[in-house]
């Protein structure tokens, strides 16, 4: 699903994260941790083709990351499902007409269609009632949601997640995570960077742990979580 080999992982022109080498297999539910600045959200980007992959080797869903086109950007992201801390919702219409035009931008026509796979999602993250609100009008958590929900409009088979309950309280921070491993359970592959303990506890997985510009695949974490001093802060 995802492999890098050798990547070294930039923003501008300063070295992040280096000799990044990584395979994530289909099903996983894997976190990013690490300290602000250690490169978790960039690790995202990469991913995602917002950042590009300059030196060394990556391909995500089958397509390269070296060197890769516009157009084939477009294709990426059509497979991927990103949530971002930062909600990014359009201000300016309601729940449902922000889930609409994500469907119109890549490539949905028809209006019924569209209308049932925006209800059909809202339905999967609890947010049938919501679908006339401004964003708003909605609590952090309720954004989170349509942001899942924007997410999985096109069935990806990724979701990228970046610090999904960073802004939440804890009680909202466990709906949230709640819901993603709901998706992993229905096959989705989820790649969460937090620095929330209460999450990590909840659901272990396989960690990866940036540090010193590095990207180290660690044990699962248990109760007696190793890393606790890198999860105080915020990437």
């Amino acid at each position: 699903m995802i492999e890098l080999t050798g990547a070294e992982i930039y923003q501008r022109d300063n070295l992040i994260l280096s000799s990044v080498d990584l395979e994530v297999s289909a099903g996983e539910f894997i976190y990013v941790i690490g300290k602000v600045g250690t490169g978790k959200t960039s690790l995202i980007k990469t991913l995602n083709a917002e950042l590009p992959l300059l030196i060394g080797n990556g391909s995500v869903l089958g397509i390269g990351l070296n060197g890769i086109k516009s157009r084939d950007v477009a294709a990426l992201r059509r497979k991927l499902g990103v949530v971002f801390q930062d909600f990014r919702l359009l201000s300016d219409r309601n729940v449902h007409a922000n889930l609409a035009f994500v469907l119109q931008a890549t490539g949905w026509k028809q209006k019924a269609d569209i209308d049932n796979r925006v209800i059909e999602v809202l339905s999967i993250v609890g947010m049938t009632e919501k679908a006339q609100k401004m964003p708003h009008e909605l609590s952090g958590g309720e954004q989170q949601r349509v942001v899942i929900a924007r997410a999985i409009l096109n069935e990806p088979d990724i979701i990228l997640a970046d610090e999904p309950t960073g802004n939440l309280d804890p009680e909202t921070s466990e709906e949230i995570l709640d819901l993603f491993i709901h998706l992993n359970e229905k096959g989705k592959t989820v790649l969460m960077a937090t620095h929330d303990y209460a999450v990590i506890a909840k659901k272990p997985a396989r960690t990866l742990v940036c540090a010193d510009k590095k990207l180290s695949d660690s044990a699962k974490i248990k109760e007696e979580i190793k890393f606790e001093s890198l999860l105080e802060e915020n990437d």
